[in-house]
């Protein structure tokens, strides 16, 4: 079952795209829930279609992308900037 991203947690400058994001959250089924980087790649490694998120009406999966040998999280390239998962507030 995918779930719904909703908000994220970095390091500091929420808006840094080079911050490293700790961790990815949401509610699903009345439940918050919060996932570490960690946790959530392994999920995407599992299953392509663990996490989306939705910006402006567009959702688009979450992937693990690699840079410098480090894998982090993105969402899939859609086109539009700013990053969706930059966009997201910050989670409680």
């Amino acid at each position: 079952m995918s779930r719904q991203v909703m908000c994220i947690n970095k390091r500091g400058n929420h808006y840094d795209a080079h911050e490293r994001i700790q961790a990815i959250g949401g509610v699903a089924g009345g439940v918050r829930w919060k996932d570490t980087e960690a946790v959530a790649i392994a999920n995407v490694k599992r299953d392509a279609t663990a996490y989306y998120t939705s910006v402006n009406g567009r959702s688009v999966w979450l992937v693990v992308a690699s840079h410098n040998g480090r894998e982090y999280l993105k969402t899939q390239n859609d086109g539009y900037s700013p990053d969706n998962l930059l966009s997201l507030q910050e989670c409680p």
